[in-house]
C-alpha cells in the first residue's frame, strides 16, 4: 500500500500542483483526504481523480475516530493534502505532521528553491529536528530554475540529510499554469493532464514508490463512535456545486447510513423538497456570492418547497445555509424563514476551529455577519466554555448555526435537530 501526505513549510508552496499532480497520475487507485476542515480543496481533488475526498481532522475527532475514517474509505494509493505548513495547526491538535505521524505515513516535503541553494538544507534540518519522530522521508523542490540549479541543491541535502528522499523537482513558470488559477477556480480542470505532466517530469516516481509502506491501522478496528438506530425517515439534503457545496463526504455518508430515505435536492435546478420529506439538511457554501446568488434567485418553487416545509418540520443549516434561511444578506433577498437580517463584509468575522456552548467542535469561516442578533441562541468561543460572539439561530424546528462540524461523532446534533 502507498500512502503519502504531501506538505510543505506554508501555504503557497506548492502542495496543490505537486498533489494535483499525483492524484491524476494514479487516478483510478488512488483515495485522496485533506488534512483539516478545507472545503476547497477536497472538491478539486474529487475534480481531478474522479473519487471524492475524505477529510481527516484530529480536532473535530478523537485519534481513534481518524484511524477508523482513514481505514474506512483507504484504496491501494492514499494521498494526504496537508493544511498551511508541516506543523502548523499542531496547537490544536490538528497538522500534517500530528496526523500523519498518527497513520504513520511518510510525507514528502515540497521546499521552495527559488533564489537558495544551501539554505535549503538548513530549512529541512530545522524541519526534521524541530519534533522528534516526525514523519518526512523525502523532498521535491519546487520553482527550481534549472537542471543544474536542482543538482546543487540536491548534493548539499545527500551531504547533510543521510535518511531523506530527494525525489525531484518542478521547474518554475510552467507553461501550463500560465493563465490558471489552479486550486482557486474549481472550474478550470481543462489543463489538468498537461499540469500533471510537466509537474511530474522531474520527479522519480519509482524512487517515490520505495515510500510504501504497511498500513499500521487494523482493519479489525472496533467501530469508536456512538452507535445510532438506523432511522426510518426521509432526510433531504440541499447541497450542489454552485451553492451549497460545502459538504463533508463522511457527512453525507453517515447520513445515507442512518436514515431510511435521503434526497439529494439541487437549488439551481429549482428542485423542489418532497412533501414527505421528514427533515431537511443545507450544508455550507456561497450564497452570499453574486455568482452563487444568481443561480438559485429564481429558484422560486425551491424556495417556496423550504418554506411550506419549514411549518411543520425540521431544518438543519450550516453557514451558507443558515444565511438562506434568513431574509436577506444584504440587498440579495433569502427565505425568510428566520428573521434574522446579515451583511457581508471585506473582513472575515471567524476563521478556524470553535467551540459552541454545548461543548461540540468546529469550524467556522465566514465574511458576513448578523446585523440584529437579537434572536441568537448559541455562541461559538475559541476556547471550551470561553467569552465568543453570536452564532446560532432557532425558531421551533428550524435550525441554523455558523459551525461546521462532522456528525458522526456529534450524533447529538442528529438527535436534537434532525428527529
Amino acid at each position: 500500500m502507498l500512502n503519502l501526505c504531501i506538505s510543505a513549510v506554508s501555504s503557497n508552496s506548492g502542495k496543490t500542483i505537486l498533489t494535483t499532480a499525483l492524484l491524476h497520475h494514479f487516478k483510478g487507485h488512488v483515495r485522496p483526504y485533506k488534512i483539516g476542515p478545507d472545503y476547497i480543496d477536497p472538491q478539486f481533488h474529487k475534480m481531478v481523480c474522479n473519487t471524492p475526498s475524505v477529510n481527516l481532522d484530529s480536532f473535530i475527532m478523537n485519534e481513534t475516530q481518524v484511524k477508523w475514517i482513514f481505514n474506512n474509505y483507504k484504496k491501494d494509493i492514499n494521498i494526504l493534502e496537508g493544511v498551511m505548513g508541516f506543523y502548523d495547526g499542531d496547537n490544536k491538535g490538528c497538522s500534517a505532521y500530528s496526523v500523519s505521524k498518527l497513520l504513520d505515513i511518510p510525507t514528502i516535503l515540497i521546499l521552495d528553491a527559488s533564489g537558495s541553494y544551501i539554505t535549503i538544507s538548513a530549512v529541512l534540518k530545522g524541519l526534521i529536528t524541530y519534533k522528534e519522530q516526525n514523519t518526512i522521508k523525502a523532498i521535491v523542490l519546487n520553482n527550481v530554475s534549472s537542471a543544474m540549479h536542482y543538482e546543487l541543491i540536491k548534493t548539499q541535502i545527500q551531504q547533510d540529510h543521510k535518511n531523506i528522499l530527494v525525489l525531484g523537482w518542478i521547474k518554475k513558470n510552467l507553461e501550463s499554469l500560465s493563465n490558471t488559477h489552479l486550486g482557486l477556480d474549481l472550474d478550470d480542470i481543462s489543463k489538468i493532464k498537461s499540469i500533471s505532466a510537466e509537474v511530474l517530469e522531474n520527479i522519480d516516481l519509482q524512487l517515490l514508490k520505495t515510500l510504501e509502506t504497511k498500513n499500521t491501522t487494523k482493519d479489525t478496528q472496533k467501530y469508536p463512535f456512538e452507535v445510532l438506530e438506523p432511522i426510518n425517515k426521509h432526510i433531504a439534503i440541499v447541497n450542489s456545486k454552485d451553492s451549497f457545496s460545502f459538504m463533508y463526504h463522511d457527512n453525507m455518508q453517515f447520513l445515507k447510513e442512518v436514515f431510511k430515505n435521503v434526497s439529494v435536492i439541487n437549488p439551481s435546478h429549482d428542485e423542489v423538497i418532497a412533501t414527505n420529506a421528514d427533515v431537511v439538511y443545507i450544508c455550507g457554501g456561497y450564497v452570499e456570492t453574486t455568482k452563487a446568488y444568481d443561480s438559485l434567485k429564481n429558484s422560486n418553487n425551491f424556495k417556496q418547497s423550504l418554506i411550506n416545509h419549514s411549518n411543520t418540520k425540521a431544518i438543519y443549516a450550516e453557514c451558507a445555509g443558515l444565511l438562506y434561511l434568513g431574509n436577506k444578506v444584504d440587498n440579495k433577498i433569502m427565505s425568510g424563514i428566520l428573521d434574522v437580517d446579515f451583511t457581508l463584509e471585506k473582513k472575515f468575522n471567524r476563521l478556524g476551529y470553535y467551540y459552541n456552548s454545548s461543548g461540540i467542535k468546529g469550524h467556522s469561516f465566514h465574511y458576513t455577519k448578523e446585523v440584529n442578533n437579537t434572536k441568537a441562541i448559541d455562541i461559538l468561543s475559541k476556547s471550551l466554555g470561553g467569552k465568543g460572539k453570536l452564532g446560532s439561530w432557532q425558531k421551533d424546528k428550524i435550525f441554523g448555526t455558523y459551525l461546521h462540524t462532522m456528525f458522526r461523532n456529534n450524533i447529538n446534533i442528529i438527535k436534537t435537530y434532525f428527529i
